[in-house]
């Protein structure tokens, strides 16, 4: 397989000016995949300069039309090279090579979404109190820095740099250190559908470096980032000294709650890869499940022997359903949480252990007992351990899910509407799923409440975040 170890900048694919690369491991084997090169601040000053030139010279006055064919055009190029983008994905992140080919798919389907939204992303007309006529103007503003986590790389690109590009705005992105491949391909492919060269600048690096210079370069208008809470939070910091426009998409605790009426088996049975899925390394990992009491020890014994059904394995291939973790030091960051479980009142009841074969593998770990003060009841674990509690009472129940700092996204089962109503209304929460477990559609919007973010991604709401709005005012 040929990897992308260069720097997308103005077009063209470059080394580091220093020389310097990135060692890529892949996490099923611990092998070294490949070395890429590192941006350093040379290049970041050029391709922010570059970026800020294309904006002003060519992208922003191409009619919503123009871009819009360069957008199918790039989303046809990428479906061309889904396989090519999705064995990249799955090598250098662990990713199952089907939920790896699921989310490229995403991510053309993303293109294509905006590329049709541009015509019909509308202002409006104001009648105002002194007549005269008087509307609005969505404009682009100007070069977006946005930079992705290492999780769910390609589609979260593709979230980003999509619907920026349609609202005439040019990107640079930053890929997390350990999944700049698809980043990259992303560039080369989108410059070859037609993208007019540093529309899209792609540089791989270390975010400490690079990533404090691009939130506070004097060009970067917009920061639309996913990754953790601290670093979010940093940004927000570093971004007021200019008032940048920011959105987020930051950490999550999700709730999964389960009541006595609902469809058990279902619940159970599909609610382990709502936490384990992507090996637990998801913001929406519905890590803390809530179950009323009566149907408790029925949901646990379902939800266990779902669990140990799940195939962990090798990503490339077809049947596994788990892969590794994405480097060692995240599973010992996971690990680290699980001799909480071994407390008097706690229960590990499976998992938690490696496999014995190579790789940064964790067999997906079930706990009960837990209580409100637990670490590993309130922290967002980011690996694949569940916590599951009963419950008595609907008001309790939602203060406890309320209480967390985060509010990204969650489920809710029960065939009562009215109940279903009432209670997704209270969950603090950005995205709620009524019996079933799917936060994301690439129409809908996606973001989270309280230390979850701020901002949304995807959706129509999404161009609304890449625009600013002017108001013009024509007295009679």
């Amino acid at each position: 397989m040929n990897y992308p170890t260069r720097l997308f900048i103005d077009g063209e694919s470059r080394p580091a000016a220093d020389g310097r690369t990135l060692p890529l491991v892949n996490p099923a084997t611990e092998a070294v995949l490949t070395e890429v090169a590192m941006a350093g601040i040379r290049e970041l000053e050029i391709a922010v300069a570059g970026a800020h030139r294309a904006f002003e010279q060519s992208w922003r006055d191409y009619t919503p039309g123009r871009r819009s064919e360069v957008m199918f055009e790039i989303a046809r190029v990428l479906r061309a090279h889904a396989e090519e983008l999705a064995q990249l994905e799955s090598v250098s992140i662990g990713k199952p090579i089907a939920d790896a080919r699921d989310e490229v798919a995403m991510g053309a389907r993303t293109f294509e979404y905006y590329a049709g939204a541009i015509t019909k992303f509308c202002g409006q007309t104001i009648p105002v109190w002194r007549g005269g006529f008087d509307f609005t103007l969505r404009q682009p503003m100007g070069v977006v820095a946005a930079i992705v986590p290492w999780n769910f790389p390609f589609p979260i690109a593709t979230w980003k740099v999509a619907p920026a590009l349609a609202a005439g705005n040019c990107v640079v992105l930053k890929p997390a250190r350990q999944s700049p491949l698809t980043a990259l391909r992303l560039g080369e492919l989108a410059h070859e559908a037609g993208l007019p060269a540093g529309v899209l600048q792609v540089l791989a690096g270390a975010g400490p470096e690079i990533g404090d210079a691009l939130v506070q370069h004097p060009l970067v208008r917009k920061i639309s980032f996913t990754g953790s809470t601290a670093v979010g939070s940093r940004i927000m910091q570093l971004a007021a000294r200019d008032i940048k426009r920011v959105s987020l998409e930051l950490g999550g605790k999700s709730p999964n709650i389960v009541f006595a009426d609902s469809d058990l088996e279902k619940a159970a049975s599909s609610s382990p890869l709502s936490v384990f899925g992507n090996t637990g390394q998801d913001c929406c990992a519905r890590s803390r499940v809530f179950v009323e009491r009566p149907v408790f020890q029925k949901f646990v014994d379902l939800f266990v022997a779902a669990t140990q059904k799940l195939v962990v394995g090798d990503p490339a291939s077809e049947s596994t359903q788990l892969g590794p973790l994405v480097s060692s030091q995240q599973r010992e960051t996971v690990e680290a949480y699980l001799p909480d479980a071994t407390a008097p009142h706690l229960q590990l009841l499976c998992g938690g252990d490696r496999p014995a074969r190579p790789g940064y593998y964790l067999n997906p770990a079930v706990v009960i007992g837990c209580q409100t003060t637990d670490r590993i009841w309130n922290e967002e674990i980011f690996g694949p351990v569940v916590c599951i509690r009963p419950f008595d009472n609907e008001a309790d129940m939602l203060a406890e899910v309320n209480a967390s700092p985060y509010g990204l996204s969650g489920s809710l089962w029960t065939n009562d509407l009215k109940r279903a109503l009432r209670v997704a209304r209270r969950v603090q929460s950005g995205v709620l799923s009524v019996n079933c477990h799917n936060s994301l559609h690439v129409e809908a919007p996606f973001g989270g409440y309280k230390q979850s973010g701020l901002g949304r991604d995807l959706g129509q709401a999404a161009l609304e975040g890449y625009t600013e709005l002017k108001n013009v005012y024509i007295a009679d």
